[in-house]
């Protein structure tokens, strides 16, 4: 009797170590696992490179709505300049852990002085170029 029970305990252990084995996927099976082994880093540097100047094209574009934008939040506001170079993309928080959507960030400085500085935050589409009615 006392045997039969430790046979039945393991085969039992058994089919559960059996079916947990298939079910497992290894890393890289995964798809993320794939894309990052078949694409190489400089075609990826190459490729956000690309993207940032499209964005900064488009921001320099549409320079004179933001900065119609800044001034309508501050009536103090004269001048605006932006610091071209601290373009970066971020995901925005909304509160879950995986966050937001990616948002384009842009510093600038009013009234020609470092001490006044602001950012504007854009949406971007499907394309990574941000979205100009998405200012904020």
């Amino acid at each position: 009797m006392k045997s039969r029970k430790i046979m039945i305990i393991v085969a039992s252990i058994a089919v559960l170590l059996s079916i947990g084995g298939c079910t497992v996927k290894h890393k890289d099976d995964t798809k993320q696992g794939k894309t990052i082994a078949t694409s190489s880093t400089k075609d990826l540097k190459e490729d956000k490179e690309a993207i940032k100047k499209k964005q900064l094209n488009y921001l320099k574009e549409h320079e004179q709505e933001m900065t119609t934008y800044v001034k309508e939040h501050n009536a103090n506001i004269h001048q605006v300049s932006y610091d071209w170079d601290s373009i970066k993309t971020v995901v925005g928080g909304n509160g879950t852990p995986q966050g937001g959507d990616e948002i384009l960030l842009v510093y600038g400085y009013a009234n020609e002085s470092k001490l006044t500085n602001f950012s504007l935050n854009f949406t971007l589409d499907k394309n990574k170029i941000p979205k100009i009615d998405s200012i904020g």
